[in-house]
């Protein structure tokens, strides 16, 4: 009796084992959405990091993309990712501040001179960043660098009066932009991502603020003839994948998939950079014209970005506390260069 109830326990835990077995080793499918088109650098790359983590997790892990916008716009992704019908998406900061209201602090108007600026903040900050999204339900691995945004125009663009009259593009929902045209008393047109270069064709809108790479990408510089070279503002996104979804990986696979992830992210990185200034190069070789503005304009531009950010931050829209650290280290980089600057 003893030895046939024995038995039957190791029949149970030789079955659960199995049972264990079998669960671990199924694949856990990440199904990913992506404006990105098909067939672009960016989603060959990713393609690549998915056939890697599946290589190396021997098939416990399956990246699914669907690129193209073919999941609709940033907010219709988030909105399937909390149903249930995606585990992620390349958002965009403005995508992930509904998330996490600091996640676009970069972003603010105005609020960097040059590259260099933004990467001694960046290395500072990314990572108070990415947890601040991880907070609020999602897992990402690296922010993505979308580049600076210029103003894009039909007539010259070199003083803010110059903009009355213009009819902006804003995104949809871009409180940001928004607000700093309100503070410049300039109109300005909210559209969707898919509907500027219409808006463009139809007049609708006359001013758009894109990158040189975004303009070239999405074809508006073949409706502009000018860019004033001042950077307006920084765009940039991240992978964000549902924290939930993460978590049913053992931790071999989770650091797994963030080491291969966070390799593809810093190349990104590298890569937009080189674009951007190719992209520079293009759009001048193509006819447009860079325009400058006089210290005093940009003096004043800055002025008014200011301001918009003040009245930004009177609305929650973003944590004043961690834009006083991230001012505190522009500040330090300010006074570095500055310093290197003066002639001993």
């Amino acid at each position: 009796m003893h030895n046939l109830t024995l038995q039957r326990c190791l029949q149970a835990i030789l079955l659960a084992g199995l049972l264990l077995g079998s669960a671990t080793s199924r694949a856990i499918d990440f199904k990913i959405a992506t404006l990105a088109p098909d067939g672009t650098t960016w989603m060959q790359e990713l393609r690549k990091g998915a056939e890697e983590i599946a290589r190396r997790t021997d098939g416990r892990v399956v990246f699914k993309y669907y690129p193209g916008g073919s999941m609709g716009n940033d907010r219709s992704v988030l909105r399937k990712i909390r149903a249930g019908q995606l585990h992620g998406g390349m958002l965009t900061a403005g995508a992930l501040s509904d998330v996490y209201p600091d996640a676009q602090i970069y972003s603010l108007p105005l609020l960097f001179h040059s590259y260099a600026e933004l990467d001694y903040v960046r290395e500072r900050m990314d990572k108070t960043i990415a947890k601040g999204i991880e907070a609020h339900n999602f897992v990402t691995f690296g922010l993505s660098d979308g580049g600076f945004v210029y103003l894009m125009s039909n007539t010259p663009t070199r003083r803010i009066e110059d903009l009355k009259g213009q009819k902006v593009w804003v995104p949809e929902g871009d409180e940001f932009a928004r607000a700093m045209f309100e503070t410049l008393g300039v109109s300005s047109i909210p559209l969707p991502l898919t509907d500027v270069l219409t808006g463009l064709e139809t007049g609708l809108i006359t001013t758009v603020g894109s990158s040189t790479g975004g303009a070239i990408a999405l074809q508006w510089h073949t409706k502009v003839k000018y860019a004033t070279d001042v950077p307006i503002m920084y765009l940039y996104g991240a992978l964000a994948v549902d924290k939930k979804a993460y978590a049913r990986l053992n931790s071999a696979d989770q650091a797994t998939v963030r080491e291969v992830m966070e390799r593809i992210f810093t190349g990104f990185n590298r890569q937009t950079r080189l674009d951007d200034r190719n992209a520079r190069e293009a759009l001048r070789s193509q006819g447009i014209q860079y325009l400058t503005m006089s210290p005093d304009e940009i003096t004043r531009l800055r002025a008014a970005a200011d301001r918009t950010i003040e009245s930004l931050g009177k609305k929650n829209t973003y944590t004043p506390a961690l834009l006083k650290v991230l001012r505190g280290h522009l500040e330090a980089y300010r006074r570095q260069h500055a310093a290197m600057a003066t002639p001993p």
